[in-house]
């Protein structure tokens, strides 16, 4: 029943995180949201007894990618006349982000789960520890992850030859 709780709250404070990211005019203000949403979402990894992944979301995504987010923003150099906040309305927006889900997620769902079986897979008891997560990043995906290596190094070098132009 706790548990329950603890999720239901989770997921709020993620949704609610994720509201803030999109409809913030400040970009920081915005970055930081979603650095609330990366601790939720981490908070929700806990829960589901993944804690590597939970400790990876903290310190790859709320630590490192939110410290080049920010970067990127004070590299932009955006002045307040820049901003402009946004002309809708706030039910106006979320009637239409809940018609945007309703039309993508209602066919993945009918798709998935055609005839109603929502049974769901046990858990094994090492799922999401570093052993089972190692070996399959290093024996399935090591051909993906070996690609997303050389992405983020092509993102490094185009970083750095759009920072400086002089080279």
């Amino acid at each position: 029943m706790l548990e329950a709780v603890v999720f239901y709250i989770l997921a709020a404070a993620l949704l609610g995180f994720g509201l803030l990211v999109i409809t913030r005019t400040n970009p920081i203000a915005s970055a930081l949201s979603m650095v609330g949403a990366f601790g939720a979402l981490a908070a929700l990894y806990a829960l589901l007894q993944a804690t590597l992944i939970a400790i990876i979301q903290i310190l790859v995504y709320a630590g490192g990618i939110m410290v080049l987010v920010i970067f990127v923003i004070m590299l932009l150099n955006l002045h307040e006349e820049d901003l402009k906040p946004m002309k809708a309305r706030a039910g106006t927006v979320l009637l239409s982000l809940l018609a945007v889900f309703g039309l993508v997620l209602g066919p993945v769902f009918l798709a998935v789960f055609p005839k109603g079986n929502w049974k769901w897979a046990a858990l094994t008891n090492d799922f999401g520890s570093i052993f089972t997560v190692g070996e399959k990043v290093f024996s399935d995906y090591l051909f993906p992850f070996e690609m997303l290596s050389l992405l983020l190094l092509a993102a490094i070098v185009g970083a750095l030859v759009l920072s400086k132009r002089k080279l």
